[in-house]
């Protein structure tokens, strides 16, 4: 199982930020398309991957928002019908059913609490998790050794924060994808395609 954590300093806490302008709400448009970059391959859903989102922006900050889809049984019941054009609807639905002090699970496979980027990392690293964090000084991801069920951590337009950095670098392994800066679905899907590339 491969898992991407992807943090927004700006992406919204509640649903009701959440504008037609996705651009203007917080920039949950990158969101919104690390999403699709993780799950998505064409006329199917990935059962590989599951994804962090952190969410750093107003009013209420943190939000940690978990998605591992189910695919199997029936629509409605069992999961949910997931379409790219439906992202948006389903992290907005996820803000507004949050509940404080608890993590509740909003639809299947998709659960929402409060959780900031540090203490999901140091949780997942506990977990005896194998971290690598997206750095453009970090290790060439074609030369790097990438251990079982990995985690990809990656910033937002805006990069992570610096005081969470230092100590990211030292529970992970600083990785890069090349000299040119990418988008951040951009730089899930070159890591989605290396990993299925070398059957992990």
């Amino acid at each position: 199982m491969r898992e991407f954590v992807y943090y927004s300093r700006t992406a919204p806490t509640s649903g009701s930020y959440i504008k037609e302008d996705l651009q203007e709400s917080g920039r949950i448009d990158i969101a919104i398309h690390t999403v699709i970059a993780t799950f998505f391959l064409s006329h199917k859903i990935r059962t590989d991957a599951k994804l962090h989102l952190i969410f750093a922006g107003p009013p209420t900050p943190p939000r940690h928002l978990e998605m591992k889809p189910v695919t199997e049984g029936k629509t409605g019941i069992d999961k949910i019908y997931l379409a790219k054009k439906d992202v948006s609807s389903i992290i907005k639905k996820m803000l507004y059913k949050y509940k404080e002090g608890e993590k509740k699970e909003v639809f299947p496979g998709f659960w929402i609490e409060k959780k900031g980027l540090l203490e999901l990392a140091e949780e997942l690293y506990k977990n005896k998790k194998n971290l690598y964090i997206l750095d453009p000084d970090g290790e060439d991801i074609r030369k790097a050794e990438i251990k079982e069920n990995p985690v990809f951590i990656l910033g937002d337009h805006k990069g992570l924060p610096q005081k969470e950095f230092k100590r990211l670098k030292e529970i992970s392994h600083p990785i890069s994808i090349g000299k040119k800066v990418y988008f951040a679905s951009h730089t899930v899907a070159i890591v989605n395609n290396e990993l299925d590339r070398r059957e992990i």
